[in-house]
């Protein structure tokens, strides 16, 4: 059975939005837990407004949706609970300004340029201002194997060999002193791979215990 989320994509007559099918229930595995939390929805790429309308829907009163988009005329998409702050994914004062406002934020959406340098910038100022339990939603990166948004195959830069080198620092406390454990580490619980998305669920790490019981 199709969830909230597919449902209201499919039943959509109001303002236009554009998505890949398979993304709503990854959408709704991730997110769920934050219905009617009243969370703070950041969202790089604003289109038509539809989906800034339809996360609104989803998470339900008190969510504050917050819009990011180069386009000024996105801005006569905001209404109750929804802004839309124009600019650059990749401008820190941009970013800093919202953080500002709404931060630390529950879930961060980039579904903006998918320009590798764009992702990447936006990740690396963004990810530290997710809450403890939050989640960084990168989607759209089947673009990191097109050259014309700066990917490719293997090729360094990409958002896809970034987040390789992302798998490593999770798994910092056994490279045996090659890495260093940092703030990732110690604040990521998982990196979920799908076809064309990116999922970083965060939860605070304590030390890791490897334990016997059992008689042997």
């Amino acid at each position: 059975m199709a969830g909230f989320l597919h449902q209201y994509f499919l039943n959509n007559s109001g303002k236009e939005i554009y998505k890949w099918l398979h993304y709503f229930d990854i959408y709704e595995r991730h997110f769920e837990r934050f219905r009617n939390r009243r969370p703070v929805v950041v969202e790089v790429g604003v289109y038509k407004g539809g989906s800034l309308e339809m996360w609104r829907a989803y998470f339900g009163e008190g969510a504050q949706i917050v819009g990011i988009d180069i386009d000024p005329a996105c801005k006569a998409h905001e209404s109750e609970g929804i802004e839309v702050f124009v600019g650059s994914q990749d401008d820190p004062q941009l970013l800093d300004q919202i953080v500002e406002k709404y931060g630390p934020v529950h879930i961060v959406i980039d579904d903006g340029s998918h320009m590798m340098d764009h992702v990447i910038a936006t990740f690396e100022h963004l990810y530290q201002h997710v809450q403890p339990n939050g989640v960084y939603f990168v989607e759209d990166t089947h673009t990191s194997y097109w050259d014309d948004y700066g990917g490719g195959l293997r090729k360094p830069g990409s958002f896809m060999e970034f987040a390789k080198g992302k798998l490593d620092e999770i798994n910092a406390h056994h490279a045996r002193g090659a890495l260093l454990v940092n703030a990732f580490t110690r604040g990521t619980d998982s990196i979920c791979i799908y076809d064309s998305i990116v999922v970083f669920e965060k939860r605070p790490q304590g030390k890791r215990q490897a334990i016997k019981t059992g008689q042997g």
